[in-house]
């Protein structure tokens, strides 16, 4: 048996919708270096076997999945901040992938694991209540309506999420597009196994470091939403 039987949430979607948009990018020598020396070491490729959390980082705990772990800073910044639990970050984008390998390198960071895959696919290969916390920061908001079926918060994948948190686990979200806060927070509202932490839009969390990105967004006066759930 597999982490996936008897799981109706494990079941991909037909066809399969990809939430991400595969991109190419140069890599510095830097990131090749960390690459090529450090992936056998730090990393896993999504696929269709189950995960065990334990023996991927050696030891048994609390673990937080980082969807869309982008060039690492984030991720590399909350896992020295926090080494009792473990990071699992996943990611598409090679450049970004090397970058954390650096970064990880760097730090001497025991604690941080990076797949490199469709994030969807690694949640349906882990166990369910095997996580501590999901986190998914600035994710693509497919702004165009005929593409909101792309946007990795809706219900089918939110139930799936849910499902692999341990009992009052947290789902914690952040997007700086107003509409798909929105639509995110009566999602997650609409989940019967949710609570919403805050009763609305969270206060920006201290342990959430601020991107670059997020700093583009707030000077093109996009305020950036928190949305905080656990699960029951």
């Amino acid at each position: 048996m597999t982490a996936t039987d008897h799981d109706p949430a494990a079941a991909p979607p037909v066809g399969h919708i990809r939430t991400f948009h595969p991109r190419r990018g140069r890599m510095s020598g830097r990131q090749t270096d960390a690459l090529g020396r450090l992936w056998s070491r730090y990393g896993l490729d999504v696929s269709d076997e189950p995960v065990d959390l334990a023996e991927l980082f050696g030891r048994r705990g609390p673990v937080v999945l980082e969807i869309g772990s982008g060039m690492g800073d984030s991720t590399a910044a909350m896992a020295a901040a926090d080494p009792d639990r473990d990071y699992l970050a996943v990611e598409v984008h090679t450049p970004g992938i090397a970058n954390l390998l650096d970064l990880v390198e760097r730090a001497g960071l025991g604690n941080v694991r990076i797949a490199q895959g469709d994030a969807l696919d690694l949640v349906r290969g882990l166990p369910e209540g095997s996580l501590d916390a999901v986190h998914i920061y600035f994710p693509d908001p497919w702004p165009k309506a005929r593409h909101h079926k792309r946007r990795i918060i809706q219900p089918a994948h939110v139930a799936l999420l849910r499902s692999r948190l341990a009992p009052g686990g947290t789902l914690h979200c952040a997007t700086d597009w107003a509409e798909y806060a929105e639509a995110m927070r009566l999602t997650l509202d609409a989940d019967p196994e949710l609570v919403d932490a805050y009763g609305g839009f969270a206060p920006r969390p201290a342990h959430r470091p601020v991107t670059k990105f997020e700093r583009r967004a707030i000077v093109a006066g996009r305020p950036v939403a928190d949305l905080i759930y656990r699960r029951r």
